[in-house]
């Protein structure tokens, strides 16, 4: 009752080995997935929104400046935007008055 060794090739256990491979491959790729999660979509690029805060910035400043040029300063709001009286004020910071 001797039990005959049975004579593998290489090629043989190669092609063995890559069947079992395969298999292993097709059972992981018959995994269920699990369900997508919640993606954001974003409504505005990030490039736009840094745009946006720049003009609400500057807006802010623009209104800033007329509204205290008007109500404490007791001018001409529309004074407030003109360069002339930015001119004024770098004259008499640096010493320059005429």
């Amino acid at each position: 009752m001797e039990e005959e060794k049975k004579v593998v090739t290489r090629k043989q256990a190669k092609a063995a080995r890559e069947t079992t491979n395969e298999e292993q491959q097709k059972t992981t790729e018959q995994k269920p997935q699990k369900p997508t999660r919640w993606v954001q979509i974003r409504m505005f690029p990030i490039w736009l929104r840094v745009i946006l805060v720049l003009l609400f910035i500057a807006g802010a400043i623009v209104a800033g400046l007329t509204v205290g040029y008007a109500v404490i300063g007791g001018g001409d709001p529309t004074d407030a935007l003109k360069w002339e009286t930015y001119q004024h004020i770098l004259d008499i910071m640096n010493g320059t008055t005429e």
